[in-house]
């Protein structure tokens, strides 16, 4: 018996010392996307004049995926990508401003529903909350600031997404979270609950700050170094609680810098826009580079395989075995722009990719090998017929060429995305025609549309751009629009106008349009052409309190004291922040002798004004002025 005994128990010692220690499992996640932010720009991805010493170090710690690509080269889609691993067909976000389905689950809804505190702070407009990326988050943090004169920016530095979350967060031991204008109840530190936060930067997207002289390539450089700071206090902030958190930082898409002809990004679909980088560091990962290709429809499943759950009905795949030194095996990724379709009326560009050839659909198709031809400048579309016709029927299985009844941006949200250089669906309607305008036969166009908006051009080279633009394609509203308000920024009105005008008889769906054409009216004091401008900015966006201010104004200039009073408290109702809506009560009030009152809204607005506002003056004198009564 004893013998028996002594065997057994050794048998249970040996099983026990044979056992593999189980492998740590991340409590928390932690995502970061960097807009518009190219792999070969980092210093992890072989960049050497990088200036990435926070991404280089994690990836440093962590699992580095040489080729990660994007599944469409445009803000919403591709964030709508990473946060459900679906490609853009199965989320319904096929181009900014198209909203993500409600029925599609989410890393924050299905984390959520798993006891999670879920928060997300977004840098840029295309994220907005009215897109549908909001659902399953408990703070959603969206909210842009104002420049001094009160127009809506578009978008936020890196350093105020950092603090909100840093506040949100809890401040790591021994630090102090900063202060931040949006409060937002953090997570517990008695009994905290895993948390999933998601930071998203916008600074790499154009335009790029700085000295207009120097080389857009530093500029983007300098942008990048900004954000890499900003992914360092985030990740110091977390503290202790780093050793239970899976990190992930990526992008959503590159930017192009005249490859194939191209500039910035959205239209086609090369690899220079839809190669990232994406880098996973946390407990139980080993440093390790991965070259397999791979979609970023993969994040979700994979974190979610990290954090012990599963995420179903997915296009993407959990890539947790690789991540322990299991090669993958190669399968087809597919990528797309609608844009081309939605903001243009051109014909869309869907691609798929397959061991070493990438085939992308369009009128004129393409055809690459990837591992001879990485740069994709040689086509063998004709060369390899027998390639190209597989690839040709397993396109279609993806998505056709044509949209459905896809839901896509309100006319004020549509108007927010141009000024970010996204048309927003102007020519949707165009989206069913047979015969379409191959994007590449369109190259030079788009390089000049894109130099507009990026915010390179400035002065004389702005309008002279604007001029080619709508002498080759007259039917551009947003180009006339913009032209108009360059020559009003010229203080030519009387050129203006036309170009106000001609934007729209094209149909473009703006109150701004009409805003443009009423600044001009008024300001050769055609007060009723003016007032029926305004109306028509009314009836296309009547909750705009801009075109509430504007109309104030206009009844304060013909007379209508308390008509003006009416409207422009009526705009600061609805954005209390409209500073210039609230300089012209303290001016109505102030002519109306209503002085009590015309100092109040002048005090308001200095309590609300940044201390450098070059406005201040002016209202400093206003008051004095009304004081002195």
């Amino acid at each position: 018996m004893i013998r028996q005994w002594t065997a057994i128990a050794l048998a249970g010692l040996v099983c026990g010392c044979s056992r593999t220690p189980e492998t740590p499992r991340p409590r928390n996640l932690l995502l970061i996307t960097i807009d518009t932010l190219r792999a070969d720009r980092v210093g992890a991805y072989g960049y050497a004049r990088a200036r990435t010493p926070r991404l280089d170090a994690l990836a440093a710690a962590g699992v580095r995926f040489e080729r990660a690509y994007a599944a469409a080269p445009i803000t919403l889609p591709s964030h709508a990508t990473i946060l459900s691993g679906r490609y853009p067909p199965g989320h319904g976000a096929r181009d900014n401003g198209m909203k993500v389905s409600d029925k599609t689950p989410t890393l924050a809804t299905e984390l959520k529903a798993r006891g999670f505190r879920t928060a997300a702070f977004v840098a840029a407009f295309p994220l907005d909350h009215q897109f549908g990326l909001a659902r399953g988050f408990d703070v959603y943090s969206d909210r842009l600031p104002r420049d001094p004169a009160g127009r809506q920016a578009n978008e936020r530095a890196a350093s105020d997404v950092v603090n909100e979350a840093i506040a949100w967060l809890g401040a790591a031991p021994g630090t102090q979270a900063p202060d931040t204008q949006h409060q937002h109840p953090a997570p517990s530190t008695q009994h905290p609950a895993p948390f999933f936060t998601w930071l998203h930067f916008f600074e790499p997207h154009a335009p790029y700050e700085g000295d207009l002289s120097r080389p857009v390539a530093d500029r983007y450089d300098d942008e990048i170094a900004t954000v890499d700071r900003a992914v360092g206090r985030v990740i110091d902030a977390i503290g202790d609680r780093k050793r239970d958190t899976l990190i992930i930082a990526t992008a959503d898409h590159g930017e192009a810098f005249g490859e194939h002809g191209e500039h910035a990004h959205s239209i086609f679909v090369y690899d220079t826009t839809l190669r990232v980088p994406l880098i996973l560091a946390g407990p139980g990962l080993s440093p390790k580079r991965i070259a397999t290709p791979i979609t970023l429809a993969d994040v979700a499943p994979t974190a979610m395989k990290l954090l012990g759950f599963d995420l179903q009905d997915v296009d993407g795949v959990d890539l947790s075995r690789a991540l322990s030194g299991e090669l993958l095996s190669t399968r087809e990724l597919y990528a797309e722009s609608f844009a081309p379709l939605v903001e243009f009326g051109w014909a869309p560009l869907r691609s798929v990719r397959s061991g070493d050839w990438k085939y992308i659909a369009a009128p004129k198709p393409e055809l690459f090998d990837t591992t001879r031809d990485a740069a994709e400048q040689q086509n063998l579309f004709n060369e390899r017929p027998e390639v190209a016709r597989g690839f040709e029927s397993r396109v279609g299985r993806y998505s056709s060429d044509t949209l459905g009844g896809a839901a896509s941006a309100g006319d004020e949200a549509a108007q927010r995305l141009r000024a970010l250089g996204y048309s927003a669906g102007s020519a949707i309607r165009n989206s069913q025609s047979a015969i379409r305008v191959d994007p590449k036969d369109r190259r030079a166009l788009a390089g000049r549309l894109a130099q507009v908006t990026s915010g390179e051009l400035q002065g004389a080279a702005l309008v002279e751009a604007l001029e080619a633009i709508v002498r080759d394609d007259p039917r551009n509203g947003q180009a006339h629009l913009r032209l108009g308000y360059a020559r009003v920024q010229a203080g030519d009105c009387a050129r203006a106008e036309p170009e106000f005008h001609a934007a729209i008889a094209t149909g473009l769906p703006s109150a701004d349009v009409y805003l443009g054409l009423a600044g001009c009216l008024g300001a050769r004091r055609d007060f009723s052409g003016a007032e029926r401008a305004l109306n028509e900015a009314v009836r296309l966006e009547p909750d705009n309190p801009v075109v509430r201010a504007n109309i104030g104004i206009l009844k304060g200039t013909r007379g209508d004291t308390d008509g003006a009073i009416q409207s422009l408290n009526s705009a600061l109702a609805a954005d209390p922040n409209l500073h210039e809506a609230r300089f012209n009560l303290a001016l109505t009030y102030a002519r109306a002798g209503r002085n009590a009152e015309a100092a109040k809204a002048a005090r308001e607005l200095l309590d609300r004004l940044p201390p450098d506002a070059p406005q201040r003056p002016e209202i400093e004198r206003l008051l004095r002025v009304v004081n002195a009564k």
